[in-house]
């Protein structure tokens, strides 16, 4: 099929399109009917259908003569470490895990809290749980005990699952006081505590609730896949919420598992023969979707990687990742070859190695900027695609269709809907908006499979979020428009839209032009009171490594450019020299964050920031720039 005939089938007859879809994987009781109505109100797929996830990334492939293939690759540049495992192997490796946390009472429908650095232990105790039929919820290894409190009370699990450390760059992480801090500020108390102990790091174990990975492992017999319904849960992932409270996303078995199956050929273009690198954390959806679960259902080859982007050691570690193991397709966040840009410019790293292997090169997390995707694709020489998804509908909603029909790549455009995703631009009247009319995005109802199918113990909470703002429609949240070929443009979340002087303004246009400053590595725009305009844009930038630029000649250059691409309408007329933007872990600029400071709001610094002194950095820069106060004048 054409994309347009194979987008047209899914939108118009998801039914029949879906049912087609389920029989290409190994269901233990295959379902009848595709989308259903729920009591509730909302949709649910596939069920009746029985299976087990695992025994779809695992078994299914050894009893298909594919065993001694590699499944997993795991790399980690912090330990100077690398391990392959066979398909024969990582199922040893995860029945042997199910069949101690069997041993500790875990069981169906129960779950299991994993707190892990990226380490292939992390990936077996996820199929582990999905063995059993429990459900994970994988936290960031080094979250704060705090907010892994807030997760033990949500989820109330019978086990937690960790390591002895994490290592971050130089730094050796201790888990375990961490761990035993979250149980001491949580209600719920969990039956039991598994530690995985590193060389780096051996951390004392409590008797009465601790055990010992290798000790339990060794002490406990195989356990065999557990057949679980379609609609029964697969994990439970924590995505900071409005509230501060944190929504767990709720992914299913089946639903989440045709989706991903087709989307490794019909998005990546990727079949059992290749290797596959999501360059991201489990602690992330990313690492849920494309680092554990969708290669392996696919029976290709997997990538974890214990590194960063530059540091471990240098900025030439991604392509010494893809000549070491023959990637095909890597998938990465913008930010990381922000970093990598910032940090060689000229990407002389690159011509040290061999990256022949390497077809299509993603990016996701947050929007690609034509400046990252030009240097991207001049430098490394393939295709690099900008797709589009959230946490909550766990595989891409836009992107280009590798694998069905790979299509023309526009700069700043996150390519067309992905079959399954009906996607739309609604104003506030919920009413179409004409091509080229920015409003927001909206999803049309049914979702897809694969897609979240509640709020834990909060269906309410998903119904107001998500549901509510636009009848029949399922709410991004994120603002952009389509043009006339159908390419979907993401402009930023609908909170990043200011208002100057009544005039509705995209902070994303604005940090486009920006970014296309050659000396400019990386930048944020967030709009700033303003007692006579209402609000005014400013413009935080961070130069490239080795970049020496007059900052005020720099400042009105940047203001000309605006006014040059967007017009004087943007009354855009500061731009400030920064050492660092907040970031989440995944990259992710904490854009509100920063107009919290600006407003001289009470901060609230999420549990994803990657480095909190960020905060205190920018914040003082602001207050000497005088940038922080309500009524402020730009």
């Amino acid at each position: 099929m054409t994309y347009k005939k194979e987008y047209i089938a899914s939108t118009h007859h998801p039914d029949e399109f879906w049912l087609k879809q389920a029989r290409k994987i190994a269901w233990f009781t295959p379902p009848l009917k595709g989308c259903q109505k729920t009591d509730n109100g909302y949709f649910e797929w596939f069920k009746g259908g029985q299976l087990n996830t695992s025994y779809l990334a695992l078994d299914h492939h050894v009893n298909n003569g594919r065993g001694d293939k590699t499944a997993l690759i795991y790399d980690s540049p912090v330990t100077q470490t690398t391990q392959h495992f066979t398909y024969n192997e990582l199922l040893t490796d995860v029945a042997q895990f199910a069949g101690g946390l069997s041993r500790l009472g875990v069981k169906k429908g129960d779950r299991v809290i994993i707190y892990m650095p990226m380490i292939p232990q992390a990936a077996i105790a996820m199929l582990a749980c999905a063995r059993l039929g429990a459900v994970h919820s994988v936290v960031f290894g080094g979250f704060a005990a705090n907010e892994l409190a807030v997760r033990i009370d949500d989820a109330k699990p019978v086990a937690i699952v960790t390591a002895s450390c994490g290592i971050e760059g130089s730094k050796v992480l201790p888990y375990k006081p961490l761990v035993e801090e979250a149980i001491e500020l949580a209600e719920h108390k969990p039956q039991a505590c598994v530690l995985f102990q590193r060389e780096q790091l051996t951390a004392e174990l409590n008797e009465n609730m601790d055990y010992d990975w290798n000790a339990l492992v060794n002490a406990s017999e195989p356990a065999p896949p557990v057949s679980v319904d379609a609609t029964d849960p697969l994990y439970v992932l924590y995505t900071s919420g409005t509230t501060g409270k944190p929504k767990g996303v709720v992914r299913d078995n089946g639903g989440h598992a045709v989706a991903l199956h087709y989307s490794m050929g019909a998005v990546y273009g990727i079949d059992e023969d290749d290797v596959f690198w999501a360059a991201s954390d489990v602690g992330w959806v990313v690492g849920h979707s494309y680092i554990v679960y969708a290669p392996l259902i696919k029976g290709a080859t997997t990538v974890l990687y214990e590194g960063k982007p530059i540091g471990t050691p240098d900025a030439g570690a991604f392509w010494r990742m893809i000549e070491s193991h023959k990637i095909n397709v890597l998938f990465a966040a913008p930010t990381a070859f922000r970093a990598i840009r910032k940090a060689d410019p000229d990407a002389a790293f690159l011509s040290k190695y061999d990256t022949s292997s390497l077809r299509t090169l993603f990016m996701a997390g947050e929007r690609l900027d034509p400046p990252t995707y030009y240097w991207a694709s001049e430098k490394v020489g393939v295709p690099v695609i900008d797709h589009w998804w959230q946490t909550e509908t766990g595989w891409p909603i836009c992107s280009n269709p590798m694998g069905l029909e790979p299509m023309e790549t526009k700069p700043g455009s996150s390519s067309v809907p992905t079959p399954g995703f009906n996607v739309k631009v609604l104003n506030s009247a919920n009413t179409q908006q004409a091509i080229g009319e920015k409003g927001a995005i909206a999803i049309k109802l049914p979702l897809p499979p694969g897609c979240l199918t509640t709020i834990w113990q909060d269906h309410q909470r998903f119904v107001d979020g998500y549901l509510r703002e636009f009848d029949g429609y399922y709410s991004t949240g994120d603002n952009g428009y389509v043009d006339e070929a159908g390419y979907v443009y993401i402009m930023g979340r609908t909170d990043d839209v200011i208002n100057v002087a009544g005039h509705r303004l995209s902070t994303g246009e604005m940090e486009e032009v920006l970014a296309a400053h050659p000396a400019i590595a990386e930048c944020s725009v967030i709009g700033v009171n303003d007692a006579l305009k209402g609000q005014l844009p400013v413009g935080l930038v961070l130069l490239k490594d080795g970049v020496n630029i007059d900052e005020k000649a720099l400042e009105q250059d940047l203001v000309q450019r605006v006014r040059d691409k967007i017009g004087p309408v943007a009354c855009f007329k500061r731009a400030i020299v920064v050492n660092r933007l907040p970031k989440t872990r995944s990259g992710k600029i904490l854009r509100k964050l920063l107009r919290q400071i600006a407003a001289n709001e009470s901060v609230a610094v999420p549990s994803t920031i990657d480095d909190p002194s960020s905060v205190k950095e920018i914040e003082s820069i602001m207050r000497e720039k005088g940038l922080v106060n309500e009524t402020s004048t730009v």
